[in-house]
């Protein structure tokens, strides 16, 4: 038998008891949640230090708080993102109810990738709760030690008859996306995001993929050098480099480059040292695969920064690439380490069309000290998300949807946007079985004057005479 097929009864079950619709209920398991994350923070500390070696800086701004804010904010909020949504209506309406009923899906199937094995399963987890579902969690095989406590920790903070851990590698997700759920979030890359939407389709099962790509940053010569290197060395080389959301290569003119380049190695020497393998600020690449791929990548252009290898310690000094070509591999696949290639444009125009003959990426990014420069890079291209001068602070804000466009994904959320992602909005109208009469002029037989005055009735329009 399916190792799967109980839990995934036991859960389609509790849903449809009706068990998790309650906001009582919904509340419970967030406050869960968070004494989950307070209790746990050390334990959770030191096992993204073992899968890693990430910092307890990073592990609390990157995982651990921006977890616990997801939650602060979804039980401060709920019961008003619970509220039905009442609409505009037009004349014919008028004597009706009409609103949006925010409903849960059912069984949701989360799939979480290894890079930041907390945030990017908890985040969406919260969603999904405070919109009422049932969820199967299915972690990452490779983050090993978060995998564990996810798999015998975790648990004890939420009611087990709704929330599940699968636990497994290819194979056992492979199984899994057999079973038809009634959403499924999946975070990884685009290659695993065909296999999912395809398993997905199956079922006619709706998606949010939140894929990856390679995310461009224009830097301007109008700009202080040091300013954007401090910014670009922070944000490349947090988590070792591998974020989904970080700026993958950038584009300069030939002038910028060699302004650059030094201004770079005095942010990674300020940043990790004169020798970064024993800061104890820089992480590891997660697995071997992931080192081999990317020492792969240091043969690509001309190494001006860094290039420094380990293979029994999984380390890849922060790295600074020129002369690369376009058609080399770490500009033809996302990059995911601590690698920054340096590509020379002649204008903003070449730039803007460099970009766009590409995939759309998860986020772009654009630094001038002219506002008019950044904006015309906004208007001029597409993503996922922006920001100008700086890295990817826009993920800090809750306020702001977190998602990609094209290859990079499909959907989104963060705050608020996780509660509509994981809700269905029910179109509602409650008519008064009364009062028939009103109606007789939509009924045959059919007569231009009564169409006239149906077509007038159902007209979108403010109306200021409500009845009730």
């Amino acid at each position: 038998m399916d190792a799967f097929e109980n839990t995934v009864q036991r859960l389609r079950e509790a849903f449809s008891s009706g068990r998790t619709r309650p906001a009582a209920f919904r509340v419970a398991q967030l406050e869960g949640l968070g004494r989950f994350l307070r209790e746990n923070k050390q334990q959770l500390q030191d096992a993204l230090a073992q899968d890693l070696q990430k910092s307890a800086f990073e592990s609390e701004v990157s995982e651990i708080a921006i977890s616990q804010s997801e939650v602060d904010l979804a039980l401060r909020n709920l019961r008003a993102w619970m509220k039905d949504q009442k609409v505009p209506k037009n004349l014919a309406t008028q004597l009706d109810s009409a609103f949006i009923r925010k409903e849960p899906f059912g069984l949701v199937l989360i799939i979480a990738p290894w890079n930041y094995p907390l945030n990017l399963i908890l985040v969406p987890l919260v969603g999904a709760i405070a919109a009422g579902n049932c969820v199967m969690l299915k972690p990452s095989e490779i983050s090993k030690s978060i995998e564990k406590i996810l798999a015998q920790v975790l648990p004890r903070y939420l009611d087990q008859s709704c929330f599940a851990v699968a636990l497994g590698g290819p194979e056992e997700t492979t199984r899994l996306l057999e079973h038809r759920f009634d959403y499924i979030f999946f975070t990884g890359s685009p290659r695993v995001g065909k296999i999912v939407m395809a398993a997905a389709a199956k079922h006619l099962t709706p998606v949010t993929l939140e894929l990856g790509g390679k995310n461009p940053c224009y830097v301007d010569d109008n700009c202080d050098p040091q300013t954007v290197a401090n910014r670009l060395a922070w944000f490349r080389y947090f988590n070792t480099g591998q974020t989904c959301v970080a700026p993958d290569y950038v584009l300069c003119s030939q002038e910028m480059q060699e302004r650059l380049v030094p201004a770079l190695q005095n942010a990674i020497t300020r940043f990790y040292g004169d020798d970064p393998r024993s800061s104890p600020n820089l992480g590891r690449i997660i697995s071997q695969k992931h080192f081999k791929r990317l020492q792969g990548l240091l043969r690509c252009g001309r190494v001006v920064i860094g290039g420094q290898s380990e293979e029994n310690n999984l380390y890849i000094a922060p790295t600074v690439l020129v002369d690369v070509q376009e058609t080399e591999p770490v500009m033809q696949e996302e990059v995911f380490g601590p690698i920054l290639p340096l590509m020379t444009v002649r204008s903003l125009d070449e730039a803007i069309d460099f970009i766009n003959h590409r995939e759309k990426p998860l986020a772009l990014y654009a630094f001038s000290n002219n506002s008019q420069v950044v904006k015309q890079v906004l208007a001029r291209t597409s993503s996922g998300g922006f920001c100008g001068n700086d890295g990817f602070m826009h993920l800090t804000l809750a306020s702001l949807p977190f998602g990609g466009v094209g290859t990079s994904g499909m959907g989104s959320y963060h705050g608020k946007f996780s509660f509509d992602t994981f809700s269905h909005h029910r179109a509602c109208l409650l008519r008064s079985p009364g009062m028939e009469k009103i109606n007789d002029f939509r009924y045959p037989p059919y007569s231009p004057r009564n169409l006239r005055v149906l077509l007038m009735a159902m007209e979108e329009r403010s109306c200021s005479c409500t009845l009730l």
